[in-house]
């Protein structure tokens, strides 16, 4: 009983310590729960629902992300005000403020009849007294509007090129508006004339800096024709339009339409110009044109307002009448009618004058004329149209001629002159013109002639043939050709290099210069030179050295005058082998250069997927023609290329005969010697090889051309462009020295494009085996 009483006292404090001990760890917890939602309900309530509340005993610890400090202050305040700040610990994290972006650096130029103006940001270490006296000197005479400002932020790379460019095109555009920031140039002009605008947007796509995105857009005005002529002839040879102009498109499509309703083939060449007499116009060609399918043969000329109509003898005279009386009460007021029917063959001693073109510009005129100062009128004009050694004058004197037969000599005359060849008749009621020409529209432009010297109610007959060979536009090589007869070129005589050097060897001097030769047939066909190796050596070295050979095949053409704006050169090191690595023969034979035509989809950024159908309308190519010597080689070789294809190594031993060497030391030496040269690069190589640019134009996927073809050295690819008026040309693919000092490293070229098709990007070059 004693000992229990001694226990019970003890066991009461310790129940008392327990029961202490849960009452105050229950109240710590209801505290922290209470601290706890309350703080988390005063946060949403501020819009600081971004914190996360944490207790630990009473401790309250905040975290989270603040968008700024500014809401971390804020998120203290309010859990501070909810319970006493001592308890409150920040772990709450803030953003790194973000560095402030450079400005986007842009001018804008405009420039008329009254002066230039600048408007824009540039940067503060721009040169602005160098900038704003070029300007001056464009217009010394006129006012230079300065309103550039400036901000002090880093000249971001390219703006020193594009700068110049734009300046470069201001001076040869009077009325244009530049735009320009660091990577593009948009130019809008207006030109007198579409030969001019040619002639701008063929300087300009080729004066630009490489790795600059060009857009052009100039526009010509109309030509002025007169006097605005319409012809069109039912004869033997069929329906066709001699001459054909319109005001407006729709009128265009209203008189081609006309055409071809009364049995005109393929689609009439019909010129939009200024001048046009009648808005009426289009419905006066068109109703004179199915004037002249209702009489089934004949003709009618429209020159400005006087309307000729002819029919041949042998339409019915009453058929002939009733079309004549409906075309008269249909055509517009301001037209006027004269008619005719032909009468046959000329009688026995009908008098006719004759000149003849032959095809080496020699002119023979024969027939009657009036007099003696005729005569020599006559003379003297053919001389000043055709050459004064080229005309023999074999005419007689006939005082009895019709009255206007020297006006139609003379006609007749002038209208030869636009022909390579051909003969022009002047009898007293017909002027007749026959040959060929490489003019496509050589003759409106003789029916026109005719049409504005003759006179009212003449009646004569064109009759010339458009031969494609006699166009010297259509007589260049097309731009596959151009390839073809390059890399044919290079499997006669190889281009080759000193072992492990970039430098072209003297011996391969004849094959630049054979190669210089047809590029300047080939000015704006875009190309690339591929540079190509062997396996010998690390593969970023031979892609590197390939590089280098390429850069310095296209220096060889630079220095020789030609135009390398539509080159660019590319190395693919050991990529792309045409033969075997194993033997000598192969790595001889994968050690080459080669040009590629660049497709127009690969400059419009578009990738070509190899097997991909090109979706170009077949219809519309056509062979050119080209030089039948090179045709009389191609027959030739023909046979033994067909024999080299069987011979394996042996048409590898050929290929490489005319490189470093025509023996297995030969090979074997330069092998060892682009290895050597490689190893000793190594830094420079890398460098040059890693700066890969990043917008290229030629880096799309393309065609392979049949190995055992390659082999024999006559790799072609018939990749065809799909030709609209955009236009994309490459940039000079030459090393330039950066504004960090790096040498060698190589822009990717300029890409001119509709403004249309702005932020058109290349894809990557896709991995391809092999």
């Amino acid at each position: 009983m004693k000992f229990s009483k001694v226990l019970l006292i003890p066991g009461i404090f310790v129940l008392a310590a327990l029961l202490a001990l849960v009452a105050a760890v229950s109240s710590v917890g209801v505290i922290e729960r209470v601290s706890k939602s309350t703080v988390e309900e005063a946060l949403m309530l501020e819009g600081q629902d971004w914190a996360k509340v944490h207790t630990d005993g009473l401790q309250l610890i905040l975290t989270g992300t603040a968008p700024t400090e500014t809401d971390r202050f804020a998120a203290l305040s309010v859990a501070g005000g909810e319970v006493d700040s001592s308890r409150v610990i920040d772990q709450m994290d803030v953003p790194t403020a973000e560095g402030i972006e450079p400005p986007r650096f842009s001018v804008e130029i405009l420039r008329n009849d009254g002066g230039i103006s600048m408007i824009g940001l540039i940067p503060a270490s721009t040169d602005r007294e160098a900038l704003f006296s070029r300007v001056q000197k464009i217009t010394p005479d006129q006012e230079v509007a300065d309103l550039l400002e400036t901000a002090d932020y880093d000249v971001p790379d390219g703006w020193p090129a594009a700068l110049d460019f734009a300046l470069t095109a201001l001076e040869d555009l009077p009325r244009s508006k530049i735009s320009m920031d660091t990577g593009r140039v948009t130019i809008e002009a207006i030109a007198d004339s579409a030969a001019q605008k040619d002639g701008w947007e063929r300087d300009l796509a080729r004066s630009a800096p490489g790795g600059l995105r060009v857009a052009l857009n100039i526009s010509a005005p109309r030509p002025v024709i007169t006097p605005f002529t319409a012809r069109f002839v039912i004869d033997d040879e069929g329906a066709r339009f001699d001459a054909c102009t319109a005001g407006t498109e729709p009128g265009r499509v209203k008189i081609v339409a006309a055409g071809i309703a009364a049995g005109v083939k393929g689609r009439p060449n019909c010129t939009i110009g200024l001048g046009v007499p009648s808005p009426d116009w289009p419905d006066a060609v068109a109703r004179g044109v199915q004037a002249v399918r209702e009489l089934g043969e004949g003709t009618i000329t429209f020159s400005d307002a006087d309307v000729t109509l002819v029919a041949a003898a042998s339409v019915e005279q009453q058929n002939f009448d009733r079309v004549v009386g409906e075309l008269e009460a249909d055509l517009p007021e301001v037209f006027s009618l004269h008619s005719t029917k032909t009468e046959g063959e000329a009688a026995e001693g009908t008098p006719e004058f004759m000149a003849t073109l032959s095809p080496e510009g020699l002119v023979q005129i024969r027939g009657r004329l009036t007099d003696e100062q005729n005569r020599s009128i006559t003379e003297s004009v053919a001389r000043a149209r055709f050459g004064i050694g080229n005309v023999y004058m074999a005419a007689r004197l006939d005082n009895s001629l019709p009255a206007g037969w020297s006006v139609r000599v003379l006609a007749a005359i002038e209208a030869l002159s636009h022909l390579d060849n051909g003969v022009a008749v002047v009898q007293p009621d017909l002027v007749e013109l026959r040959g060929r020409t490489g003019d496509e529209g050589a003759s409106a432009e003789i029916s026109r002639v005719l049409s504005e010297q003759l006179g009212d109610a003449q009646d004569f007959r064109v009759n010339v043939a458009y031969d494609e060979a006699l166009d010297p536009k259509a007589s260049l090589p097309s731009p596959e050709e151009c390839v073809a007869m390059i890399n044919e070129t290079i499997a006669e005589e190889k281009i080759t290099f000193a072992p492990g050097s970039v430098e072209i060897e003297a011996r391969a001097g004849n094959t630049i210069d054979a190669i210089a030769d047809i590029l300047k047939d080939c000015a704006d066909v875009p190309m690339e030179i591929g540079g190509h190796t062997d396996s010998q050596g690390s593969e970023d070295l031979n892609k590197a050295l390939s590089q280098q050979r390429a850069n310095s095949v296209l220096n060889a053409l630079l220095a020789r005058r030609i135009l390398t704006s539509n080159m660019i050169a590319h190395g693919y090191g050991e990529e792309q082998p045409i033969a075997s690595n194993e033997t000598e023969a192969g790595r001889e034979a994968n050690r080459r250069i080669e040009f590629r035509l660049i497709t127009e989809r690969e400059l419009k950024g578009e990738p070509l997927i190899e097997g991909e159908p090109s979706g170009l309308d077949l219809s519309e190519l056509r062979p050119r023609p080209r030089p039948d010597d090179l045709m009389e080689a191609s027959a030739e070789a023909e046979p033994e290329a067909d024999a080299d294809e069987g011979s394996g190594d042996e048409a590898g031993d050929d290929t490489g005969s005319g490189d470093e060497g025509s023996g297995d030391d030969a090979a074997s030496d330069e092998s060892a010697g682009e290895t050597e040269a490689a190893d000793e690069t190594a830094s420079d190589a890398t460098a040059e090889t890693e700066e890969a640019p990043a917008e290229d134009t030629e880096d799309t996927a393309t065609a392979e051309a049949d190995a055992d073809a390659t082999a024999a050295g006559d790799e072609t690819e018939d990749t065809t462009a799909d030709q609209t008026a955009a236009d994309e040309t490459p940039g000079e693919g030459v090393d330039e020295t950066n504004e960090t000092g790096t040498v060698g490293e190589e822009l990717p070229p300029a890409v001119v494009v509709d403004p249309e098709l702005e932020g058109v990007r290349a894809p990557p070059r896709p991995d391809r085996e092999g």
